[in-house]
Parts: structure tokens; C-alpha cells; sequence
């Protein structure tokens, strides 16, 4: 590496103290040039600033050039530049605070409030570890458990007021909660708290429930609305899933609040065998969409919902004969796995899961 001309002060800055000192006293009489940039930071900031794209977050204003008259003010303009170019060296970490950068890695990112036109970057690779499951994925910046599922404001809609909205959604994020991050359920257990939540007089989905557990198969496969694991191959790396995604509602048949849910999963897992340390992750994206109906319109039970439509789609969740569990693979080579469907990448949401064109066993892209 070559050795700069210039020796590093200890605050960060690369300008002589004896240089600033003549260009402040010259500035007051209007005859001093800006000194060069401080710093490479300062150099760096002022990049990413010309090249920062707009959109409806961001922060920069524009205001209208105005016409040159005095020559004077502009040597105050460039005066003022410089001292702000001095506070960028000396204070970088606290400049870029201010104006945000979501770019950071370890920068959690906001809230899923619309479909996203692209598949989120790619962090560097690393491998995850026991204390760092999530590093080298998109799911380090997501929320924790039910963090993640984005809700709505609630609004009058339907048969129910405001307040019957609210309670309606907080019980649909309650039964994804109870279906794909509850601890037990995790762990292999019956999801009766989830299935509570399920019109018990919806018969087709009552039948589907019954034979899943039972016999699961391709049609009546428990998976397509719970996350399993089988305890005794398979063990979650510490209490945190990553989530990410929203629900969105508008008025269904018969007046009903009809709920729409679209949420991706990561699981972080381990053989289950004592000691395991290769850590490799699962990822599953559901769109559940549910009807709070009328009662006075559907035969239901209070505080249950029946039903629209779910669909699913899993990475390393294994690709052979369903038996009611996820079976990610272990080991290298698992992220593109062994199927011959078209390549995949299991972060990217940008794309509902009935425009996908991959059925059956897919590759994926990463893991």
C-alpha cells in the first residue's frame, strides 16, 4: 500500500493546522481559495451524496439557483462549504448519522409497507456460525419473529368498524405467529393454537387438516400453512426467525374483511445431533389470504376466520416425498440443490408466488 504525502492527524483530518489557520484569516478579507478536501472521508462523502439516486424518501431538498450578483457572497458561500467540508473530517461519523445510510449492513431495515421492485443485495459471503446464524444474508437487516409482519392501519371496512378491523388483523398476525414461529411448533408439535383461530365449520379445510398430520402428501401437506421441524434431526440455532413481509385487506364476498398476507421465513438450523455446528438456513414465503366473514352472512364461530387460498414456496425445506416436516440438507453444495427446475432466489419478493413459473423442485440462487 502507498504512504500518503500528507501525514493523518489524530481527529481524522489531512490539512495542516498552519494551512487552515491562513485560509480563515484570508477568508475574512475575500481572498482565500478553498483548500483542497480534507480528507479521503470527506472525498467519500461527497460521492455518495452525487450519487445517491432520488426517491420519495430522501432526504436532499432542491432549491432554485439563484442569479450572481456580488462577488462577494460567493466567497461567504464557499467559506461556509469549507467549514462544513472541516466538520465532515473531523466529525465523520456524526454527519453521516445524519443523513442516514441504508446501505450499512448492520442498518435494520424499515418496515415492508409495499411490494419491493427488486431482490434485495447481496451481502458478502460469509458463512453463518452459532452466534451469527443470519451473517451473509438479506435477513440480518429483518426484524425478529412477528416484528417483521407489517400491519395496516385499520380503517372501517365491510360489516366491521374500525376497531373490529384492528382486532381482526392483530388475530390474523396471531395465527401466522402461532403457525410459523411458535417455539413448540417449531420443534414438531400440533399447532393448536393456530388452528383454533380456523372456521371450524370450513369443511374442506377441516378434512385438508386432518389428513395432513396424519397422511401428509403433496395435496394435503401440513407445511403449506405451518413451519415444522422434526426434533429429531433437525434444531433451531437460538429463538430468533427472521421475517419479513405485510398484510394488505379490502372488503371480501358477502361484505367480509378479506385479509391478505404475503411473509418470508428464515430459520436458522443445526443437525440435531450434540455439538453440531454447521449452520445452514431454511427459508419459507407463505401468501395466506383469509375471510373475516359476517356471521350473520357465514355459518362461523366468534374470533375465527375461513379460509381463501395459501400457498407456498420453501428453500432447503427438502424436495422429496412431504412427511410433514422441513428437511433442510446440511453441508456444502445445499444452496443450489439437487433439483432441475429453474434457479431461484429465495429473498427476492419483488414477484407474487402465482407469477412464478418454477413448480416443483427448484435451485436456489442462496440460502
Amino acid at each position: 500500500m502507498g504512504v500518503s504525502g500528507v501525514a493523518e492527524h489524530g481527529d481524522g483530518s489531512s490539512v495542516p493546522d498552519e494551512e487552515w489557520e491562513r485560509f480563515l484569516r484570508e477568508s475574512a478579507d475575500g481572498v482565500a481559495d478553498a483548500p483542497k478536501e480534507p480528507s479521503a472521508r470527506a472525498r467519500v462523502v461527497a460521492q455518495r451524496l452525487r450519487e445517491e439516486p432520488e426517491s420519495p424518501q430522501a432526504w436532499r431538498s432542491h432549491t432554485p439557483a439563484r442569479p450572481r450578483r456580488k462577488k462577494q457572497g460567493w466567497y461567504v458561500v464557499g467559506f461556509l462549504a469549507s467549514i462544513a467540508l472541516l466538520v465532515v473530517a473531523l466529525m465523520p461519523g456524526r454527519v453521516v448519522g445524519l443523513f442516514g445510510d441504508d446501505a450499512q449492513p448492520d442498518t435494520p431495515l424499515a418496515a415492508e409497507s409495499g411490494r419491493p421492485d427488486q431482490a434485495p443485495p447481496t451481502p458478502p459471503a460469509e458463512r453463518p456460525t452459532l452466534d451469527q446464524p443470519f451473517r451473509g444474508s438479506p435477513a440480518a437487516r429483518w426484524a425478529d419473529n412477528a416484528a417483521g409482519i407489517t400491519v395496516p392501519e385499520a380503517k372501517a371496512t365491510g360489516w366491521m368498524s374500525t376497531a373490529e378491523v384492528a382486532q381482526a388483523l392483530g388475530r390474523t398476525r396471531d395465527f401466522l405467529a402461532a403457525a410459523s414461529l411458535d417455539p413448540a411448533v417449531l420443534r414438531g408439535d400440533h399447532p393448536t393454537k393456530a388452528i383454533a383461530r380456523i372456521n371450524p365449520h370450513q369443511k374442506d379445510v377441516q378434512d385438508y387438516l386432518s389428513t395432513a398430520f396424519r397422511t401428509p402428501s403433496k395435496e394435503n401437506d401440513p407445511l403449506l400453512l405451518f413451519s415444522r421441524f422434526d426434533k429429531t434431526r433437525t434444531r433451531l440455532v437460538g429463538d430468533v426467525v427472521k421475517t419479513r413481509g405485510r398484510m394488505t385487506y379490502q372488503q371480501g364476498e358477502r361484505g367480509a374483511l378479506q385479509v391478505s398476507t404475503d411473509i418470508t421465513y428464515v430459520y436458522p438450523v443445526v443437525r440435531a445431533a450434540a455439538g453440531s455446528d454447521d449452520v445452514e438456513r431454511t427459508i419459507v414465503r407463505r401468501e395466506v389470504v383469509v375471510s373475516w366473514d359476517n356471521p350473520a352472512k357465514v355459518i362461523t364461530e366468534p374470533g375465527t376466520f375461513s379460509l381463501v387460498s395459501y400457498k407456498l414456496d420453501m428453500t432447503n425445506g427438502g424436495c422429496g416425498a412431504p412427511n410433514g416436516y422441513l428437511n433442510p440438507v446440511f453441508g456444502s453444495g445445499q444452496d443450489t440443490g439437487a433439483g432441475d427446475g429453474p434457479a431461484i432466489d429465495p429473498y427476492d419478493r419483488s414477484t407474487p408466488l402465482e407469477q412464478r413459473t418454477d413448480k416443483g423442485c427448484g435451485r436456489a440462487t442462496r440460502t
